[in-house]
């Protein structure tokens, strides 16, 4: 095993029949796929079957750390998750921050699955490795952070790391979320999950250390990485992502009443500076974070006054432009809502910009809205609507399904829903910026900006792309999606990567002086290898290259006003980037991994 950094351990729960048991983890696993999201990906492919129904007791939730989590480094805070995602019904792959990961290793776990479902609602304590049952029935229906406090006063200690799900997770509502030491497994509906298999939350606490192979080592990159952080990411730690909202909007890439235009004319009251002089409060800092990008804002005046919440780039984006709000103070309120109901902000805000479109082209009414005038642009309506969907109320109940659902069961509104195999898309419109689309079409877990290929700084940032252009898209989204899943495994926040070199060209000594291993040159290819494992097991629960495909109003509208007047990005235009995108991957032409590409990267079994 490795002199450092894993603790070679698997702390396995099944919640039906109580039983708890640790597992020895495979160092050639390691060697291959890292950790947390790469290892996650793994248990999932073997344990987790085409069959499996994401309520089903037979489903699975693998947290999984990596090398880096907990380890004296900066922003030493992730954790993977795989599950079913009841939210597209295929592979989810999400992960958080907080001090869950990093207390689980301190415990002497590299990570833990939870299997099958308790008899009663439960929680769990994991203290220095022994797991506590507790009765959680009184929990029921507590908020987020009310159950966050109760768990850590079950096990004593406020340093604990914890996580648990909300109300909404409880009614089943398929965009729930985890609440991770107040972060967050965000996408995909994982908190729904664990709701089926009646598990309110875990409080983890451990007294042990992690070693590393070299221990000056580690504290020299440390420093180096401190005093870099703090010059490259003042921005960062003064605005955090809100910073993006600005120039997103001016280059016509902000997505504008359910995607309908793509600049919206109420960013100034909105934007990071309105955020920084009217609602900030303070700075939210990870585990081990030097830069502390949170932002928590509260509302001083207002119809919505006294709501706080800690916003981001895209619940701004999804919860105000995509819905027509420029009053900040709704948005905060309905983050808010959506923190306590447990819910993710992004599918939230999407569902609701639908809601918004469909009531007025009068496609619903009052009636099915319980006589909210949803209409864009209402601070009011925008929050009772996310209410309506966390408690399954009048069309909040449909949209409660996820965007799948509401396709299957209302295949009429289709040409006004914006996602990729059910996943809705973030808060970019594709058709500002080509790359961005295939971005959202290939992500391993739907649309998604993050595991997809973050590419507003290359087309828009760098001055390296053509944003328009169709050629090269599909290598620059390869080298992207390679680089965020190797990051994605090492148990690092993505925002400091850059301070310990881990870019798309790898450098530096990072994980040699942590494990002892020289992973450096070998990381983009572990990359490949994750996202194909994760293309295989998609391609087992039957997706192809159809469901890599955009929607209607990408291909077969163009955004109507702004700095993007006229911009489409049509089938054809798209197919171009897919073609090319395969290729690259050694995928055939409905987007399944050739043999040869499967030897080439040593996923035979």
């Amino acid at each position: 095993m490795f002199q450092g950094g894993y603790l070679g351990k698997i702390l396995r729960i099944n919640l039906s029949s109580r039983e708890c048991r640790t597992e020895a983890l495979k160092e050639n696993e390691l060697r291959k796929l890292l950790g947390a999201r790469g290892l996650a990906a793994r248990m999932y492919y073997d344990e987790i079957g085409p069959q499996v129904k994401p309520f089903d007791p037979a489903n699975k939730v693998f947290l999984v750390t990596g090398p880096l989590t907990g380890v004296n480094l900066p922003s030493t805070t992730k954790m993977g998750l795989s599950t079913r995602s009841p939210e597209t019904g295929i592979y989810l792959c999400a992960n958080s921050g907080g001090d869950f990961g990093p207390q689980l290793k301190f415990c002497g776990f590299d990570g833990l699955i939870i299997e099958g479902q308790a008899a009663e609602w439960t929680y769990l304590l994991i203290r220095d490795g022994e797991v506590t049952f507790g009765d959680a029935r009184p929990w029921r229906g507590w908020t987020t952070d009310r159950a966050l406090a109760a768990l850590r006063e079950a096990i004593g200690d406020r340093r604990a790391g914890a996580l648990c799900i909300g109300p909404a997770a409880e009614r089943l509502v398929r965009l729930a979320y985890i609440n991770v030491d107040s972060r967050a497994v965000g996408r995909g509906g994982a908190g729904a999950v664990l709701a089926s298999k009646r598990l309110k939350g875990i409080a983890v606490l451990g007294r042990g250390t992690i070693p590393v192979a070299d221990e000056k080592r580690v504290a020299e990159i440390r420093q180096e990485a401190i005093r870099n952080l703090r010059e490259t990411r003042a921005n960062h730690t003064r605005y955090g992502t809100p910073q993006y909202l600005e120039i997103i909007n001016e280059l016509g890439c902000m997505p504008t009443r359910n995607f309908q235009t793509a600049y919206f004319e109420g960013m100034d009251n909105i934007d990071a500076h309105a955020m920084r002089q009217e609602y900030w409060v303070k700075n939210y800092a990870c585990y081990h974070c030097p830069v502390a990008c949170g932002k928590v804002c509260r509302v001083k005046e207002g119809p919505f006054a006294g709501a706080q919440a800690r916003v981001e780039y895209e619940t701004i984006g999804m919860l105000g432009p995509d819905c027509g709000v420029d009053d900040f103070g709704a948005i905060v309120a309905a983050t808010q809502l959506c923190d306590e109901l447990g819910i993710d902000t992004i599918s939230t805000g999407n569902a609701v910009a639908l809601a918004m479109e469909l009531y007025e082209r009068g496609l619903i009414s009052s009636r099915e809205t319980e006589g909210i005038e949803a209409r864009f642009g209402s601070g009011q309506a925008l929050v009772e609507m996310v209410r309506l969907i966390g408690e399954r109320r009048g069309i909040g109940d449909l949209l409660a399904e996820g965007m799948a659902h509401v396709a299957r069961e209302r295949p009429e509104w289709k040409r006004y829903i914006l996602a990729v195999k059910g996943l809705p898309f973030a808060a970019y419109d594709p058709r500002g910026f080509h790359g961005n689309g295939l971005t959202y079409g290939t992500s391993s877990r739907g649309a998604c900006h993050n595991v997809g290929g973050w590419t507003i700084r290359a087309e828009l940032q760098s001055g390296q792309y053509d944003r328009f252009a169709l050629k090269g898209k599909g290598l620059l989204v390869k080298t992207l999606q390679d680089n965020r899943a190797y990051v994605d495994s090492l148990g690092l926040c993505t925002v400091v990567r850059g301070a310990l070199g881990f870019g798309d060209e790898p450098q530096g000594d990072v994980l040699a002086a942590v494990t002892g291993h020289d992973f450096t040159p070998e990381l983009m290819e572990i990359g490949a290898r994750i996202y194909t494992l994760e293309r295989l097991i998609l391609n087992r629960e039957g997706i192809r290259r159809k469901d890599d495909l955009l929607p209607e109003r990408i291909t077969q509208e163009a955004i109507p006003t702004g700095p993007t007047r006229g911009r489409i990005l049509t089938e054809e235009m798209y197919a171009v980037m897919l073609d090319e995108y395969y290729q690259a991957r050694g995928w055939d032409e409905d987007g399944v991994p050739r043999p040869e590409a499967v030897r080439q990267l040593g996923l035979e079994d």
